[in-house]
């Protein structure tokens, strides 16, 4: 009863498909003469479901439905336009090859995938074949993009399989006031611990990463166990519901991390949702689960040594690294984690930042394995069966000593490298990894962490730099994966618009078309620029494309250009959308700092006080100078400004291409103001050598100009995003109020005296690597 149920179902759906073939046949050549699609796929392969769904919405999009059929009835379906997702190398795969008469898939390897294009009486079938279902999942989102796009009949046979095997997302998660992140203390941490709860948010997070082809999320915590796990010898340490404090957050917060929860957060804080331990835990099982169903791996990274939400318990557990019941902690915790979540692919550690040297020869490293390392074989001995990876960060730590003390690990082992340091925007080939490439091999690899602490308000989009920034990246022989994110902003929910949606979008939504870019030329760096100006064509098409593409490319090159010339290595150093560093650091950068100011290691920028040597003494200058970094970033704003006056005429009501073109117009003003204060800075440093006048006129000249530039700039900011904004690493930020900084450059450079500059500023720098 139940087979004869299923096809008279069929049957009724193959009635409904050709009652949509006249609102198909004017979709556009990708659906054939007739216009009319079959969806055929395995519904209990969650990969294949998801690619069939995504198929159908685009289908949707194009004003018809297809029809969804498993793979024996859509092979037997008369259609014109066909499209199978097969799962698997097995007998099934092979009768539709041989059916078909296509070639068989080209690679059994994990998310390697075919495409296969028949076409005969006026008829087309594309089948997706490959081994696994996250290969089968990508194929079909393939097509899916193509029935978007209207690009189907173009496709021909094609064999894809993954540049960089891992590509991921790092996220920094505000768990519970109880259980922070390192960036807790700012708005949009605190806004989005809600969010961390939400199922809602999770299954549309990853769907996103899914389609952009991520498929790695790693969380980062000071210390979770407390939020996702119960530990037997420590009961009372679990924490139900979920807590954020009430108390206003200011910028005065150390950055190790160890002052994340003040006693006065905790005093005051309200309960944002209602959950046991046990919901939690279901939770997270949950989103792991979904997930797995999108391909993507996820990993618990943490900080050490912090105990918040365990720091008050009647166990004694502390920061100490000789407490021996903190270590009991730590291993118990890793065990239950490891043992509570079967679906969870690894974890992530740091030796630091709060890891005090305690007074024996206890190491840091010798309290990570006996804390991470026993926990994980402990658990392991119970899974003898089971694969766990762990990444250990080089960041204060070094190579012999983590190789010294880790070598019993059982299972994948890899490092972590901070590949540009806080800047991805910088260069697309960053010089700090070269010191740690000898030492890498296919037994001992490096994952890439990929820090965006440039841009979090934009919506940036270059698809060169991207594609050279990943072909830079170390080979598969040395480099197990990249995760990119960062530091000081949370990339959950934006609250940062000044016209919200309702919910408010995914950071991932607002910024869609840098993680479809950094996502889709990971997977394939050969993807063509044609793919991306079809993309903006069909996502706005009420301008030209080309125009599009060109001004956004051009906005997006004026941050690498700035911070490869204004060099601030870590996060607390350099934040470009605000000409600013942490306030302990001083803050806003003068034209005084920009002339003391150091160039990025190896950019091949000349600094101003370099500049101004060879200049004095008549010397070449082979490598860029201040006035060329000043003219280029002159010329995108230029650029940018000319093709965003020519279409915003035609923006018609489109909220977000009106909010994209205004992001653009945004960053060309700050290009300008940056290019008005490096000529400006330039003039005043001759002025400082020579005593000439006239230097020293223009210096003053070039500073006015970029207050005005300045002010354009943040009348285009809030016209879009809300200020002031508490930031984690560089505190308080608020565009228009730093009008009155960019003022007082104008005024120091009136009253500057010649001789005043004494030398270059060392600042230091962050270690990435030390053997």
């Amino acid at each position: 009863m139940r087979d004869f149920k299923a096809q008279s179902c069929g049957i009724l759906k193959l009635m409904a498909l050709w009652a949509c073939g006249s609102a198909l046949a004017t979709a556009g050549p990708a659906w054939g003469s007739a216009g009319r699609l079959v969806i055929g796929y395995d519904p209990d392969v969650s990969q294949a479901a998801f690619a069939a769904a995504e198929i159908q919405r685009a289908a949707i999009g194009r004003e018809c439905a297809g029809v969804e059929l498993d793979l024996d009835a859509a092979g037997a379906a008369e259609a014109p336009v066909r499209i199978l997702l097969v799962a698997g190398l097995g007998e099934k795969a092979q009768g539709i090859v041989k059916r078909l008469g296509v070639a068989p898939a080209a690679s059994a390897g994990w998310q390697a995938y075919s495409i296969r294009c028949k076409r005969e009486n006026g008829g087309a079938t594309y089948t997706v074949l490959a081994a696994t279902p996250d290969g089968v999942m990508y194929g079909g989102l393939d097509l899916a993009e193509a029935v978007r796009l209207g690009t189907l009949a173009d496709l021909q046979d094609s064999d894809h399989a993954p540049y960089i095997e891992r590509r991921g997302i790092k996220f920094n998660i505000p768990l519970d006031l109880r259980t922070p992140s390192y960036s807790d203390s700012s708005d949009a941490f605190q806004q989005n611990i809600p969010e961390m709860w939400s199922m809602d948010f999770w299954r549309e997070f990853l769907d996103e990463m899914a389609r952009d082809r991520y498929n790695v999320l790693t969380l980062w915590s000071l210390h979770p166990f407390p939020s996702i796990v119960k530990v037997p010898e420590f009961p009372e340490i679990a924490l139900d519901d979920v807590w954020r404090t009430t108390v206003k957050l200011d910028s005065n917060f150390s950055h190790s991390g160890s002052d994340m929860v003040k006693p006065e957060m905790l005093a005051s804080h309200e309960v944002v949702k209602k959950m046991t331990i046990d919901e939690k835990i279901q939770f997270w099982r949950d989103v792991m689960r979904h997930a797995r169903d999108r391909g993507i791996e996820v990993y618990w990274f943490t900080w050490n040594t912090f105990v918040w939400g365990a720091q008050d318990s009647k166990y004694g557990i502390t920061t100490d690294l000789d407490n021996q019941t903190t270590i009991d902690y730590f291993r118990a915790s890793v065990r239950e984690t490891v043992l509570t979540y079967p679906l969870l692919a690894g974890m992530g550690i740091t030796a630091g930042e709060n890891m005090k040297k305690p007074s024996n020869d206890f190491s840091k490293e010798k309290w990570l394995w006996q804390t991470y390392g026993e926990g994980i074989r402990d658990a392991l001995k119970l899974q003898p069966d089971r694969q766990f990876r762990l990444i250990h960060r080089f960041h204060m730590t070094g190579l012999d000593e983590v190789l010294d003390e880790w070598k019993q690990y059982p299972g994948p082992f890899d490092f972590s490298f901070k590949y540009a340091i806080a800047h991805m925007y910088s260069t697309p080939n960053p010089p700090f990894i070269k010191e740690a490439l000898p030492h890498l091999s296919p037994k001992l690899r490096t994952w890439l962490t990929v820090r965006n602490d440039d841009i979090y308000s934009f919506r940036w989009g270059d698809p060169d730099f991207a594609r050279a920034f990943i072909r830079n990246m170390p080979g598969p022989d040395k480099m197990a994966g990249f995760y990119m994110g960062p530091d000081g902003y949370c990339w959950g929910r934006e609250f940062l618009s000044t016209e919200p949606e309702t919910p408010r979008q995914l950071v991932m939504k607002k910024q869609w078309y840098s993680f479809l870019l950094w996502g889709r030329l990971s997977f394939d760096p050969n993807l063509p620029d044609a793919l991306f100006r079809r993309t903006l064509a069909t996502r706005f098409p009420e301008v030209p494309a080309d125009q599009l593409y060109e001004a956004w490319a051009k906005a997006s090159k004026i941050f690498p250009q700035i911070t490869r010339f204004h060099w601030g290595d870590i996060d607390v150093r350099w934040f470009p959308e605000a000409c600013k560093q942490n306030p302990d650091d001083r803050g806003f950068y003068t034209v005084r700092q920009f002339i003391e100011g150091q160039t990025m290691p190896a950019g091949g920028v000349l600094n101003i006080l370099q500049y101004r040597q060879r200049i004095l003494n008549d010397q070449p200058t082979p490598e860029a100078t201040p006035v060329q970094v000043a003219e280029a970033l002159r010329q995108y704003a230029a650029d940018t400004l000319d093709r965003v006056a020519g279409l915003r005429p035609r923006q018609s009501d489109n909220k977000e291409l009106r909010l994209t073109l205004g992001d653009l117009e945004a960053m060309a003003h700050l290009g300008n103001y940056y290019s008005q204060k490096i000529l400006g800075a330039v003039d005043l440093a001759l002025f400082d050598a020579t005593g000439k006048t006239e230097q020293k006129a223009s210096a003053v000249q070039h500073l006015e100009a970029a207050l005005e530039h300045w002010r354009k700039y943040s009348r285009a900011y809030v016209r879009q995003n809300r200020q002031p904004v508490l930031y984690n690493r560089v505190g308080w930020v608020d565009i228009p109020r730093l009008t009155s900084k960019v003022q007082e450059d104008i005024e120091m450079a009136r009253a500057w005296q010649a001789g005043t500059i004494k030398g270059q500023t060392d600042r230091g720098a962050d270690t990435p690597f030390r053997k």
